[in-house]
């Protein structure tokens, strides 16, 4: 087998600034790949993947990973995929998701999707809330379009401040919600500690990353947080690459781990790892287009499949709702995924056309 190599590097403006710890975020970076088969001189199965890097997190930046793009040449052979370094987590999973595509496609197959879908037929999905008091105008109608579980932007403003917004937007939340709280890792353990205390009794569902993945003896403080407070915590910029959930995994996390695919690398080797172990996942958007959208979200739901035929915990926990409840996010919005829903469908998913995605680009 062989493949055509195309790219399209992007640089995408977000309808509203996105507001973390690290600052206000206002665009998208990336690159779209389009990987051709072809046999006989022919071009045959088309695939697509997208690498979403967010240097940041830890990952590789687009300039180094348009570089390798444009170092592999417009010819390749499927080693020279494999080839690319475990430094570009991002750049390896547009490969890999594009040359499944071409298999899958070669097949006449889907990669088992819909099997898994019509175990699963649908997911929940959390609602994003804008940090500080933006949360509270956007609730009600949140609720309304009828979503349960909120996902907060914390660690963004001061600490006293945000500390005393909690108890407005708990008590904005309909009975039975859930809420997370997303720290971005903006957190000493002092502050963390802080939260922590005050979030024991109150619906909240799990808090992501309250300290820097980078911080100095970071794994031991974040384990002794989760073992010291009965509200869970969850990983995500600790994840970057599928060593890292191997090494979480090693460490005996008791919480959450939050996937983006499009961070993991060799993602198909970190699922089966979380499935072996019966981890507590919960799949996240990166802010990507509708290109890398398609990808993650049909692992979603390949995951929810194997995760009711491991019987993962079903007595403890509910499935936990997806971290996608981000749409419209871009200014232009031929580069999004579903429309904003409470529930995607499996359906929802087919419908997304990366290839308009890569033609909006042209």
């Amino acid at each position: 087998m062989k493949f055509r190599l195309q790219y399209r590097r992007y640089r995408l403006p977000f309808r509203n600034a996105v507001r973390t710890a690290h600052g206000p975020w206002s665009e998208r970076e990336g690159i779209l790949v389009r990987l051709e088969e072809v046999s006989d001189g022919g071009l045959g199965a088309v695939g697509f993947g997208e690498a979403a890097p967010i240097p940041w997190f830890g990952t590789e930046t687009v300039d180094a990973a348009e570089q390798v793009v444009r170092g592999l040449g417009e010819w390749i052979e499927p080693e020279a995929l494999a080839g690319v370094p475990e430094s570009f987590p991002c750049l390896r999973h547009a490969f890999a998701s594009a040359q499944e595509q071409v298999v899958a496609a070669l097949k006449a197959s889907d990669g088992g999707v819909p099997a898994a879908a019509a175990t699963v037929p649908y997911l929940g999905v959390a609602a994003l809330l804008p940090a500080g008091k933006a949360a509270l105008l956007q609730i009600a109608g949140k609720v309304e379009a009828g979503f349960r579980v909120f996902k907060w932007k914390v660690g963004v403003g001061d600490i006293a401040d945000e500390l005393g917004l909690l108890d407005e937007v708990c008590a904005s939340l309909p009975e039975g919600a859930k809420l997370r709280l997303d720290a971005n890792g903006a957190w000493d353990r002092r502050r963390a500690e802080r939260w922590l205390e005050r979030c024991a009794e109150r619906p909240i569902e799990f808090v992501e990353q309250p300290i820097a993945a980078d911080a100095r003896g970071s794994r031991e403080t974040l384990l002794g947080l989760a073992g010291d407070y009965p509200t869970p915590l969850a990983l995500d910029e600790s994840l970057i690459g599928d060593r890292d959930v191997e090494a979480w995994i090693g460490a005996g996390w008791p919480g959450v781990f939050v996937i983006k695919p499009l961070l993991l690398g060799n993602v198909a080797d970190a699922l089966a790892r979380l499935v072996h172990a019966k981890a507590d996942v919960v799949f996240s958007s990166a802010l990507e287009t509708a290109v890398g959208a398609k990808t993650a979200l049909s692992l979603a739901f390949r995951w929810a499949g194997q995760e009711t035929a491991a019987a993962i915990e079903p007595a403890k926990r509910a499935r936990r709702a997806l971290g996608f409840g981000v749409w419209p996010l871009f200014a232009d919005y031929r580069f999004d995924g579903p429309a904003l829903a409470p529930f995607v469908r499996w359906e929802d998913v087919g419908r997304i056309n990366a290839e308009a995605a890569w033609n909006a680009l042209s």
